[in-house]
């Protein structure tokens, strides 16, 4: 089996030619389309793939939002998931699944109040720990939630939201104690 090189003028490995080359301007317009037509099948096929085998599976909104946090490394930052990034490449996943995560966000704040603390309810009567476990749980877990390019005004809404919610939660609760 020989080397596979790439000359001038041959399309790269992604199909993509290298730019050094002579191609009407036509040409390059339809590769450059291309490309992007491509990344953009890409990342449709990713999001298809996650919602279908990771997230339709959960309950509710805060369970989704839950996975999808804790697909980001804490120290980079970055999204991971090992099964999707075999198939696709580390990069496009994490785009893929930082784009899910920020419009889960957004969409669960377009919810009205009281469809967000009925999903908190479900979400926390999940947790193995119990309801005064996983008020806990989620009060320690709400920056995490929180997607890296969410506007500041969605964080802070997010964060007044939750917290008023999880108080709710507390005093309907009776035996969950506040933390203060």
């Amino acid at each position: 089996m020989g080397t596979l090189l790439v000359a001038k003028g041959d399309p790269n490995l992604t199909g993509c030619f290298t730019g050094d080359e002579k191609v009407p301007a036509a040409e390059r317009l339809r590769t450059r389309e291309g490309c992007m037509q491509e990344q953009l099948r890409i990342h449709r096929q990713i999001l298809y793939d996650l919602a279908l085998h990771y997230l339709e599976p959960l309950t509710g909104t805060f369970a989704r939002l839950a996975y999808l946090a804790s697909l980001k490394s804490r120290s980079t930052n970055v999204y991971l998931h090992d099964r999707l990034s075999a198939v696709y490449g580390k990069e496009p996943v994490g785009a893929a699944i930082a784009n899910c995560h920020e419009e889960l966000f957004e969409r669960l704040l377009e919810m009205p109040l009281s469809q967000q603390e009925e999903e908190l309810r479900q979400f926390v009567g999940t947790l193995p720990e119990g309801t005064q476990e996983g008020v806990r749980i989620c009060q320690g877990r709400i920056e995490d939630w929180i997607p890296l390019e969410a506007p500041d005004y969605l964080k802070e809404l997010f964060r007044s939201n939750l917290a008023a919610l999880l108080e709710l939660l507390r005093a309907r609760n009776p035996r969950v104690r506040s933390g203060r």
